[in-house]
């Protein structure tokens, strides 16, 4: 579906993200072309178009979590953008962040801001190539008895993400394709 906002977020992504030339991704995958999604997510008028869209993708999917988060570094100002605007909507969604593996000091907590045990999440994630970054957020959330009710990714590279995640009964709502915002 294309609305003015989706066409405004889509245009910033393809002017602050997308970068063509040669990368070595975090899969270890080369690529023709990066998308470096935390120059939109961290843009003001980015993360508000963020923030509803993320938003829009939880009433048409009809979930409805108790929290939103994911892995840190890449889903923190996607959840963080998603929790102002709901706020903002006045349908609160509290924010959560995943660290790679818990503090070794003070608390020594995995999820920052963790919701009660028991609590509906859903998982974010600015890029989605091989779902492991949201596969690991899903192993700490289901360690800390957060109940998944599905990710949503800002892009989708469709390589394998998607199905990654489908095995581990994880549904993924992607914002945009890469294929999508590759096409000029």
């Amino acid at each position: 579906m294309t609305t003015p906002v989706r066409q405004r977020l889509a245009r910033i992504l393809r002017e602050l993200s997308l970068r063509r030339g040669e990368f070595v991704l975090a899969s270890g995958k080369t690529s023709r072309y990066y998308l470096d999604c935390r120059q939109t997510t961290l843009h003001p008028e980015g993360a508000y178009l963020v923030g509803h869209l993320i938003l829009d993708a939880l009433a048409r999917r009809g979930w409805s979590p108790g929290a939103i988060g994911g892995l840190t570094l890449g889903a923190d100002p996607v959840a963080v953008a998603a929790s102002v605007v709901s706020y903002l909507e006045e349908r609160p969604i509290p924010a959560f962040l995943v660290r790679k593996k818990a503090k070794e000091h003070g608390t020594r907590r995995q999820i920052e801001g963790a919701p009660p045990a028991g609590t509906a999440v859903v998982l974010v994630e600015d890029v989605i190539t091989t779902g492991g970054s949201t596969l690991q957020a899903a192993e700490a959330c289901r360690a800390a008895e957060l109940p998944i009710l599905g990710a949503v990714g800002l892009v989708d590279r469709e390589e394998g993400g998607r199905e990654a995640l489908a095995r581990e009964g994880i549904a993924l709502e992607a914002l945009f394709t890469a294929s999508e915002l590759l096409a000029d």
